[in-house]
């Protein structure tokens, strides 16, 4: 009998320690986090896919970090994000009457579409996010990552895993993240919960501009659209105004922080990381924490 226990104890054991990774999929490269390495740090290692050639990409990583399960986020490269009415049918076909809604908003075939939605903390917001991928797309990544031993636990984007940066304040926070050759995001986000996002374009190369290119109107444009989100969660969403404003960008992040600052009240931090790709598969992963939760 305790033969007995101890095996169940030892399966249990595995189970829980069992390698999970946060992946965040963009269109040239992967970037994979491990919270913990034989060395006891995290790491952070990105690798190139060529051609949408995701197996050998996914035979890279499992070279290096072994198999593990994976919590996936996308970029905005691969993924439609609208808004729609919510339909009035019961939730197991929720999906179906969505894609009729917004088939005639996106590219793809309605045959080559996967969606799912999303929808506000907020009871007053009666419309649903509609994300849409690519169906296709989408099966020729899980499929490749599966031939090498993965498991996909979960795959969000980029708006969802934003609010797992400030999880447990209470307090609604603004963050200005650029990925390069995207355009701007914006997002407003308090315990765990994304209140609303936008993308701004015009900025997609802010990582590239000189303080003095900054300086000249940038800052200042950046400043309005700043203020337009402000306008829209305290006036649209009658929501009491963000405590600060968080910049998630890489470039002359400080120089753009000193500029915008004179121009609102809240405090201006910059999210301190070594890449934003590095930072979106750490987000990643805490997502798979909260939908174990």
């Amino acid at each position: 009998m305790s033969k007995s226990l101890f095996s169940r104890l030892a399966f249990w054991r595995k189970q829980a320690d069992e390698q999970a990774l946060g992946v965040y999929i963009d269109s040239e490269s992967v970037t994979v986090y491990s919270p913990s390495q034989e060395q006891g740090q995290e790491q952070v290692a990105t690798f190139p896919v060529e051609g949408a050639n995701w197996s050998n990409c996914f035979a890279a990583i499992q070279k290096q970090f072994g198999s593990a399960k994976l919590q996936l986020c996308l970029s905005a490269n691969f993924y439609q994000i609208m808004l729609a009415d919510r339909p009035n049918v019961p939730e197991p076909e929720m999906n179906q009457a969505l894609l009729w809604s917004v088939k005639d908003l996106v590219t793809q075939p309605v045959s080559d579409i996967h969606l799912d939605y999303f929808e506000s903390p907020l009871e007053s917001v009666v419309k649903v996010n509609v994300v849409v991928v690519e169906r296709s797309m989408m099966s020729a990544l899980v499929l490749a990552a599966s031939q090498y031993g993965f498991e996909v636990i979960g795959i969000s984007i980029e708006e969802l895993v934003m609010a797992n940066l400030f999880p447990d304040d209470s307090q609604a926070k603004l963050i200005i993240s650029h990925q390069a050759n995207q355009e701007l995001m914006l997002t407003v986000v308090r315990q765990n919960q994304l209140y609303m996002q936008r993308r701004v374009r015009g900025f997609s190369q802010i990582n590239t501009a000189t303080a003095e290119e900054l300086g000249f109107g940038s800052a200042d444009n950046l400043s309005l659209e700043i203020q337009r989100s402000m306008d829209f969660f305290e006036s649209q969403l009658r929501q009491a105004p963000v405590a600060s404003i968080e910049l998630m960008l890489e470039g002359e992040v400080e120089a753009l922080a000193s500029l915008v600052t004179v121009n609102f009240g809240q405090a201006v931090n910059i999210i301190q990381c070594e890449s934003i790709s590095g930072l979106k598969a750490q987000l990643a992963l805490l997502e798979m924490t909260r939908e174990a939760a």
